[in-house]
């Protein structure tokens, strides 16, 4: 089962001419956004972000983007602090 949340709504650009095939965005995203093809990474469903910003915050050649803490991860995580049910996000 492939995780999605709202289609064509994430803030997540991804530039392949910045990328270096360091492949960090592939082992620190939790949802698989990303993949290696030869020696890039591809973006394979945007629809699958949380905007977590893991990816982002680990592109040493800015070859990513998001805006983190406007997805589901955010949502999940303040209702976590503050005690709350947590949101259903996607399926």
């Amino acid at each position: 089962m492939s995780l999605q949340y709202l289609k064509d709504v994430v803030s997540l650009e991804y530039d392949p001419e910045r990328c270096k095939g360091c492949r960090l965005c592939v082992d620190v995203c939790p949802h698989a956004v990303f993949s290696m093809e030869g020696n890039r990474a591809r973006l394979d469903d945007k629809d699958r972000c949380m905007e977590c910003g893991a990816c982002s915050r680990n592109c040493a050649f800015g070859a990513i983007s998001v805006r983190a803490g406007v997805g589901c991860a955010y949502a999940i995580m303040w209702s976590a602090l503050r005690g709350k049910p947590a949101p259903q996000c996607g399926e």
